[in-house]
């Protein structure tokens, strides 16, 4: 399987139920196989007092193992809705301190 990572050329922002949980301009492109883009965006740049993390755990083989966090913004949340790579392997070390989100539990992903 092929990976690539890089640089994304526009701001992105993420936003659900009307509240911007991340917005920044040092996110990540990764390219993995025939999947799509993920934007993999800078812990800093997301607001984290939203975030809770949950139990729930996945393992790439060529990533590594995931954790979870669901989203709450005004008592209304998105479980398991971002994912992270707290110790990814080697090839992929870029995407340390950084985390995706699910498209379909958030209400856009957007480049700016």
């Amino acid at each position: 399987m092929s990976i690539s990572i890089s640089p994304a050329t526009k701001s992105v922002r993420v936003t659900f139920r009307g509240a911007v949980i991340a917005e920044s301009a040092k996110a990540l492109d990764l390219r993995e196989g025939a999947y799509g883009v993920v934007k993999y965006i800078p812990r800093a740049d997301v607001d984290m007092s939203r975030l809770v993390r949950t139990s729930h755990h996945t393992t790439c083989p060529f990533k590594g193992e995931a954790s979870y966090f669901t989203i709450v913004v005004e008592g209304v949340s998105s479980d398991n809705a971002i994912w992270s790579y707290e110790a990814p392997l080697a090839a992929v070390a870029a995407i340390r301190d950084h985390v995706a989100f699910y498209p379909s539990r958030v209400d856009v992903i957007e480049d700016f």
